[in-house]
């Protein structure tokens, strides 16, 4: 059933689709995509074009907007928005420890998550265009891993799009997962040092709380397993324009004075398990390395294969000399998956993913370099969580794609500075910049 109502200045169309789980076969087994359709209450009347908007992740579902902040009151300007939950996220299919055991065994689980990258997001987009646009082509704008799936279209299906927008989100076309992990580290490094230079205070602040997490055992409220590793990757936080604040207002109430002594405060508890919990985007953790595989390597627990190359990282190392402990940032380690309760049942599932060796590639380069379709990308510099570099790499490698490099907004430069962004996307892909 489709359902229309309205917001603040807009009226919204939920709408649901069936596409193949695996567009190879597609006449086997079937899931439901869901997508919000967004226009504004003053043009819904109008034979407006379109614009799918596809999350960063993996694993996260379309933003929940209420009205039209940010970018999306930009693009309803002139566009029909459509916020489509990729697979296995919100409404579309949800993918987790739940709804997984419906599928068998971890074998038959890990099977099934092949589907969920960005290839398979691609073709669901190509199934569902005829009956959004009526067959008309569209705008793709992909926000970080949206980014990563609008280079996909670009390799696979230029031929449904108008245009391309991506926001922080040109991925390395040929890198291994270990190739993005070491020049990870390094730019979290920097983030860490920029941070404590920021709020020195912070420095005995995280040191003291990693040497009570390595003398004491932890269970948050949640049942997560709260360690000095889970501890340092709240550094995830440092890719986010307000992120250095958000971690010292977090670390600045950790403890409390009770009877037994100094102890984590109920109030920092309560923020780090919303923090680290993947309750609501277990997808996250199962497939984000699987997003770089495209060949027959193993991604083997590439982010904590590759940490090892780092012993600045190590929290007991930190605290045994008089260092600043380094947070860490954008990463998945098998220890999540004992850590926190939503992932502790997938832990198997995890692990045959991490030892596949038959990924598929997810770009064509010399597609892209003959691409003749309108491409503009925002490159933020020194991008926490993709490598500026890599991403520069990629645009050179696309024909006709414009850059904006700019150091004035983070990784999530598309909320933070919404219309101003896309504004100036919309006028590098028309050439008005």
């Amino acid at each position: 059933m489709t359902a229309t109502y309205r917001q603040p200045g807009v009226v919204l169309t939920d709408r649901r689709f069936t596409v193949p789980l695996d567009h190879d076969d597609p006449a086997g087994e079937t899931i439901e995509l869901y997508a919000r359709e967004v226009v504004a209450s003053e043009k819904t009347d109008r034979n407006l074009p379109w614009m799918v908007y596809l999350q960063g992740g993996p694993g996260f579902g379309a933003n929940r907007f209420v009205g039209r902040p940010s970018w999306l009151g930009r693009a309803l300007k002139e566009y029909r928005v459509l916020l489509l939950d990729q697979r296995g996220t919100g409404h579309s299919t949800p993918a987790n420890r739940q709804t997984l055991p419906l599928r068998g065994g971890p074998a038959e689980q890990a099977a099934y998550l092949t589907h969920f990258r960005a290839d398979s997001i691609v073709r669901d987009c190509e199934a569902i265009r005829p009956a959004v646009t009526g067959g008309a082509t569209w705008t793709v704008l992909g926000q970080s891993f949206g980014g990563f799936c609008a280079v996909n279209y670009l390799s696979s299906a230029p031929e449904g799009l108008s245009a391309a927008l991506i926001t922080g989100g040109l991925p390395a076309l040929d890198a291994h997962a270990d190739d993005v992990y070491r020049a990870a580290y390094p730019r979290v490094e920097r983030k860490v040092a920029a941070h404590y230079a920021r709020y020195p205070q912070d420095v005995e602040r995280a040191r003291r709380i990693a040497d009570h997490l390595l003398t004491h055992e932890v269970t948050l409220p949640n049942g997560y397993r709260l360690t000095a590793e889970a501890f340092q990757t709240l550094g995830i936080l440092l890719g986010g324009g307000e992120g250095s604040h958000r971690l010292h207002h977090l670390l600045e109430h950790a403890f409390v004075r009770t009877p037994r002594g100094a102890e984590l405060s109920d109030a920092f508890q309560e923020d780090v398990q919303g923090l680290l919990s993947y309750a609501s985007h277990p997808l996250y953790a199962l497939v984000h390395e699987a997003c770089y595989a495209q060949d027959e390597r193993p991604t083997a627990w590439s982010a904590e294969r590759v940490r090892g190359e780092f012993p600045q990282f190590d929290a007991a190392k930190a605290l045994a000399g008089d260092g600043p402990l380094l947070f860490t940032g954008e990463s998945i380690h098998p220890w999540m998956f004992d850590c926190d309760p939503a992932l502790r049942p997938l832990r198997e599932t995890a692990d045959l993913l991490a030892r596949r060796t038959d990924w598929r590639p997810l770009y064509d380069p010399a597609r892209l370099a003959a691409n003749d379709v309108p491409v503009a990308a925002a490159v933020y510099h020194d991008d926490m969580y993709v490598d500026t570099a890599h991403a520069l790499r990629t645009a050179r490698t696309i024909r006709g794609l414009r850059t904006w490099v700019t150091d004035e907004y983070e990784h999530d430069g598309v909320r933070a500075g919404g219309q101003r962004v896309l504004d100036r996307l919309l006028a590098l892909v028309r050439d008005e910049a």
